[in-house]
């Protein structure tokens, strides 16, 4: 389905016909091409500042003002607000939405949905005794009464617009009334940190230029892929699953950058004195790349999403008394908030299979003796690592294909080829370690536990 976008750059540029008579032999794609950006990225920033879809956020924005004002601070605000901002955003999705990946005026919606029903919890955490909060949400509650001006800043601030990282109106207020700074008094002394993030971001976005042409999911798709070795397709996975992730890692890190620089990303003092600056940090770069976890992965990226997470969705379903159905309903949030392709929904059930038998198998060697001593071995370390490694990272490339395939056609093609591995593993693991935990856990190890 075509974008909007589309007609509203053709507009801008119909308009400029009679001040730059060149401008008829130009086109998206070759202006993009010039500029050495790709056409959809290009469509997205002009579609923003010379499109009406600007009228999208405006519109979410005044809106989740007057539902501040008029509703309070009260439940029926956070339902109509995550009623409302959802749906506008699903439905952005329903019209706008293709067979590849889309940059379009939904990208930037989706960071400011959050931003909003945020907002408005926090809102609600604010007219609530402090004593009947826990130390995070007294944190966040916003005690005051936002105005339609601070709603706005903190809505299109432009560090985070585009593709976060997520940040609290608190925060935002501390960054206005001039708090967040290593210098009291003075702007923040952050350009050095700032140019670091900023350098560490170019590195990966070296590496993903030139790799990116060889390294693809499209050739997952190819009848020269299905003819390969099984061996070789589930290494290519392995490679480009890991290798995928670098496009995010590139614009997490330069937008950290822009936060340091403009002191939003301060985050108090080190013990020694020294200056923090990862309030705004959306990956552990060093955890990232060599954790042999797949919670650790989920630890290292897109940190303040999961944390938002957590925060607004995970921890607020306490009252259903069981964490892997919250956990479970947490996921489900997410898949939907990427979009409405069946692939966001693969990938979310991928992970929460993933931990849940990560979990079991870390139990099973902590608390078997034999388990436990064979992982201890010194000189086995090495192998072990390579081992959790492979499957880590071969897996990891398993979830992240049916999220960048989206459609049910083409990431089932892909499964098929390598004979629903991951699904295959991870299901046999989740009935069979139960039964492997009875038999290697002494009797009193696992009393030991229930204390």
């Amino acid at each position: 389905m075509a974008s909007a976008a589309d007609g509203d750059v053709g507009e801008a540029l119909e308009q400029m016909r009679g001040l730059w008579p060149g401008v008829e032999d130009l086109s998206l794609n070759k202006l993009a091409t010039s500029l050495g950006a790709s056409e959809q990225a290009l469509r997205l920033i002009i579609s923003i500042f010379l499109g009406h879809q600007f009228y999208h956020s405006l519109l979410c924005v005044v809106l989740q003002f007057l539902i501040l004002r008029l509703m309070g601070r009260t439940i029926t605000a956070i339902l109509t607000t995550l009623c409302f901002q959802m749906a506008y955003l699903l439905a952005g999705y329903y019209y706008t939405a293709t067979g590849d990946y889309d940059i379009k005026w939904t990208m930037p919606h989706c960071v400011l949905t959050l931003k909003l029903i945020g907002l408005c919890i926090d809102y609600y955490d604010g007219g609530k005794d402090r004593d009947s909060l826990t130390s995070e949400q007294q944190k966040y509650a916003i005690r005051g009464v936002p105005s339609l001006l601070e709603v706005a800043g903190f809505s299109y601030f432009y560090g985070a617009f585009l593709v976060g990282p997520q940040f609290s109106m608190n925060h935002y207020m501390k960054l206005v009334q001039g708090q967040l700074t290593d210098v009291p008094g003075n702007i923040p002394d952050s350009t050095i940190a700032a140019l670091k993030r900023l350098s560490l971001g170019l590195v990966y976005l070296v590496g993903y230029t030139l790799l990116s042409p060889h390294i693809t999911e499209d050739y997952l798709l190819t009848q020269d892929y299905d003819h390969r070795p099984f061996w070789f397709r589930c290494m290519y996975m392995l490679v480009w699953g890991k290798f995928v992730l670098y496009k995010y890692v590139t614009c997490w890190l330069v937008t950290e950058g822009v936060c340091i620089l403009s002191g939003l990303g301060f985050n108090g003092f080190e013990e020694n004195g020294n200056a923090k600056w990862d309030a705004c940090a959306n990956m552990k770069v060093w955890l990232f790349e060599t954790t042999p976890r797949f919670t650790g992965t989920i630890a290292s990226f897109n940190i303040n999403t999961n944390a938002w997470v957590a925060r607004y969705i995970f921890k607020r379903l306490k009252f259903l008394g069981n964490k892997e159905l919250s956990q479970g309903l947490s996921l489900l949030f997410l898949a939907l908030w990427h979009g409405l392709h069946s692939g966001y929904l693969i990938c979310f059930q991928m992970e929460f299979l993933i931990v849940i038998v990560e979990k079991q198998a870390t139990s099973l060697i902590q608390e078997s003796p034999t388990l436990s001593s064979l992982a201890s071995i010194t000189a086995l370390q090495p192998f072990y690592y390579l081992v959790q490694q492979t499957i880590h990272w071969l897996f990891m490339g398993y979830s992240m294909t049916a999220f960048c395939l989206f459609t049910w056609d083409k990431w089932l093609k892909v499964y098929r080829s390598i004979y629903f591995l991951g699904h295959v593993f991870f299901l046999s693991l989740l009935f069979i370690l139960p039964y492997i935990h009875k038999a290697m856990v002494p009797r009193k190890e696992k009393l030991k536990k229930r204390e």
